[in-house]
C-alpha cells in the first residue's frame, strides 16, 4: 500500500499544519504496527498448533524476542507480552 492510499482514508479536519502532518504520521505508523501485530499474532498461532516439542524449542526463542520488541515500542502492552511469553513457554514445557 503506498502513502497516497494510506492517507486518503483519513478526513484531515485538522487547524494547524502541525495537526496535519501528525495525522499523516499516525497513519503511516498505524500500518506499521498493524503488520508487525499480525505477524508477532501468527508466528504465536504456528507455535501452539506445534506438536513436536524441538520445533517448538527451536521457535520460542523467536518468538519471545519478537513479543518482547513489540512490548518496547508500546504496539503490545507490557503486561499482555509477559502472559503470552508465560503461556508460551507453559504450552512448549507441556509438550512431550
Amino acid at each position: 500500500m503506498d502513502y497516497k492510499n494510506r492517507v486518503e482514508k483519513f478526513k484531515i479536519m485538522a487547524n494547524h499544519k502541525s495537526a496535519e502532518k501528525r495525522i499523516r504520521q499516525t497513519a503511516v505508523r498505524k500500518v506499521t504496527n498493524k503488520y508487525y501485530a499480525r505477524t508477532m499474532r501468527n508466528a504465536l498461532k504456528k507455535i501452539r498448533s506445534t506438536t513436536k516439542k524441538e520445533e517448538a524449542a527451536e521457535m520460542l526463542p523467536k518468538l519471545t524476542g519478537m513479543i518482547d520488541r513489540l512490548a518496547k515500542k508500546n504496539i503490545i502492552h507490557k503486561n499482555k507480552a509477559a502472559n503470552l511469553k508465560s503461556s508460551i513457554t507453559k504450552h512448549v514445557n507441556s509438550l512431550s
